[in-house]
């Protein structure tokens, strides 16, 4: 007879040792394979669900690609970190720029056991992330928003509105009108 402590840690750390191996694949080495179509094959056989085109550059990070959702056409930059594990849904055309950092999960400061915390993110349609900014979660970015760099994200932002510094505040608006570009095809991506 098998004692079952046994049993149950063998499979814990079996699920831990495939997690890391998977997250290695993904984030390792399909994040720096040389070609955008292989990238982005190798992500949907990973659970990321895709509707449209997805230039992804090399170096992204992704956490739980089975909550990450791509509403259409979108552009996300060299070494951006995309965190799905609480959900994460990106519009259509949608432009993350490179190094930004969208976060679902957290820790809470104030549990004396350091709990994680969050919520889901969602990026509306037309919306720009610039390089460095840091979105947190549960917050929801408005459609045609502009999310300055280096902003940090605290709470949601209004359509259209322009945001910068530490935390986000509104800096200015932008043109109310009906936007067609897709970054997919104003860039040429490797």
């Amino acid at each position: 007879m098998v004692n079952r402590d046994v049993y149950s840690g063998t499979r814990s750390c079996l699920r831990r040792w495939t997690t890391s191996v998977s997250d290695f694949l993904l984030n390792r080495v399909t994040s720096a394979f040389p070609s955008r179509h292989v990238r982005m094959f190798v992500l949907k056989r990973f659970g990321v669900v895709v509707s449209g085109r997805v230039a992804m550059y090399a170096g992204f990070e992704i956490r739980n690609p089975r909550g990450l959702v791509f509403l259409g056409d979108a552009s996300i930059g060299p070494r951006v970190l995309l965190d799905a594990r609480s959900g994460l849904v990106i519009g259509k055309n949608v432009t993350i720029s490179t190094h930004a950092m969208i976060w679902t999960l957290h820790h809470d400061y104030n549990d004396p056991d350091f709990k994680v915390v969050g919520g889901s993110v969602r990026i509306g349609d037309y919306a720009w992330i610039g390089s460095g900014a840091i979105i947190l979660p549960g917050v929801e970015i408005g459609e045609a928003a502009v999310v300055a760099a280096g902003a940090v994200v605290t709470k949601n932002v209004d359509p259209y509105s322009v945001v910068g510094g530490v935390p986000a505040k509104k800096i200015g608006e932008r043109e109310r009108k009906q936007y067609r570009y897709s970054p997919y095809h104003v860039l040429h991506i490797v």
